[in-house]
């Protein structure tokens, strides 16, 4: 593609771009899903345009599967089966997802590690499908609840009952040590 092409291009995505944020709702709209990193405007729009209405989906299950990133099942006398992607989706959003998913570890650090560990486990294909499985999750949960995207994290676990093997070692210890 030549760079007079590759110019005129992005200045017509622009262009339809500010023409569909024209609409007060919309933009709103794309305006939150952007607050999640790693969703740009085409991410945003694609999804705010394409899934419509969120409350649709109970789950984040049945958002992913509308998605088309889970895979096909099959189940035949008690056994079970899994295939590659489903074929049966929504393929706009699909191939927008993906191309998200293979550049967010860039931005969103909670992506990054997620991408990493399912790389530990050897496919990269797949790290890139969890990525954007996890993309669709924060987008349907920023979408349903209104709110711009806040990172969460897990509150350090209670003190636990079961001990470690080091701290049952030392408090023997100490029960063994004759006392003075």
């Amino acid at each position: 593609m030549s760079r007079g092409s590759m110019e005129m291009f992005e200045s017509t995505q622009k262009q339809i771009i500010n023409r569909m944020l024209s609409e007060p709702t919309l933009e709103q709209r794309v305006e939150r899903l952007m607050s999640i990193g790693a969703v740009g405007p085409i991410t945003a729009l694609t999804w705010a345009l394409e899934i419509a209405d969120p409350h649709r989906f109970a789950s984040i299950a049945d958002a992913v599967s509308y998605c088309g990133l889970t895979a096909a099942f099959r189940s035949s006398a008690g056994k079970q089966q899994r295939g590659p992607i489903s074929k049966q989706r929504n393929a706009w959003l699909q191939t927008v997802l993906i191309e998200a998913a293979k550049l967010a570890p860039r931005w969103n650090p909670q992506l990054a590690a997620l991408h990493a560990h399912e790389l530990e486990r050897g496919h990269a294909n797949r790290a890139t499908l969890q990525v954007a499985r996890k993309l669709v999750a924060y987008l349907l949960a920023v979408d349903k609840s209104g709110q711009p995207f806040q990172v969460h994290t897990p509150a350090p676990p209670a003190s636990t009952k079961k001990k470690t093997k080091t701290a049952r070692k030392s408090k023997k210890a100490v029960a063994l040590t004759p006392a003075a």
